[in-house]
């Protein structure tokens, strides 16, 4: 596989899986640009990054601070949303609707945002991949809010891939991965997490942020997919 030439733009790429995609895509030779909200963020991905990536800092819920950084970036040839915070469990009798509805704010409409402002500027055989979560394939109490973000996502994607083709849209939707998301638990609290889950699934581990980064690495270089979701979470779906 080779980006070689090409131009990579990775919202929410200065941690976890988005960093370990701009990652991926910079060592197949692409000039990758990473946006945070957080600048500090920024610097810390620029540091680990080839010289020739860039940073841009902007809130992905402020759609003028999108359109500013989309102008500054110009024709680029893939995008790739990997921003959000940990899904919350909020079973339906406590719900906090207003809570809920500030998740739909960046995981859904971030995202929808975000490829208004930029899908004008991919070039031709470009590409667009998005990111979902099993939740929609195997939800359970306290998941209703996040199980229809991930299938709102995932209608997104299809629905994305006929009306921008031919720029292809996909989605990786992927399992339980050890990435800062979880890093507000308690340690000891997240390592039993991490344990029961890697105990419960057919490959015996938990994701790390490089399997995740190179579904997406496939997907952009791969010219045949499109409205395609690649799920990446070690048979979760299957115990």
């Amino acid at each position: 596989m080779s980006l070689n030439g090409q131009r990579v733009v990775v919202l929410g790429g200065t941690s976890g899986i988005g960093l370990a995609t701009a990652q991926a895509a910079a060592r197949q030779g692409a000039a990758v640009t990473v946006v945070s909200s957080n600048p500090s963020n920024v610097q810390h991905a620029l540091a680990v990054l080839p010289e020739n990536a860039s940073g841009e800092v902007a809130d992905l819920t402020d759609r003028v601070q999108v359109d500013t950084v989309f102008e500054r970036i110009g024709q680029f040839d893939h995008l790739v949303f990997t921003a959000g915070e940990a899904f919350q469990l909020m079973e339906l009798g406590s719900m906090n609707l207003g809570v809920a509805q500030e998740l739909f704010t960046l995981r859904y409409f971030g995202t929808l945002s975000a490829i208004q402002a930029a899908a004008p500027r991919i070039r031709p055989k470009g590409s667009i991949a998005l990111s979902t979560g099993i939740a929609g394939d195997r939800a359970g109490p306290g998941w209703s809010v996040g199980a229809s973000i991930c299938g709102a996502v995932e209608s997104l994607t299809r629905a994305l891939a006929v009306e921008l083709a031919p720029i292809r849209v996909n989605a990786v939707s992927p399992g339980l991965i050890r990435t800062p998301l979880w890093a507000r638990m308690p340690a000891a609290d997240r390592e039993q997490m991490y344990a029961s889950v890697a105990a419960s699934i057919p490959v015996g581990r938990v994701g790390e942020p490089q399997d995740i980064a190179d579904a997406f690495a496939f997907l952009m270089n791969q010219g045949f997919a499109t409205g395609s979701i690649i799920t990446v979470d070690g048979g979760a779906v299957l115990v």
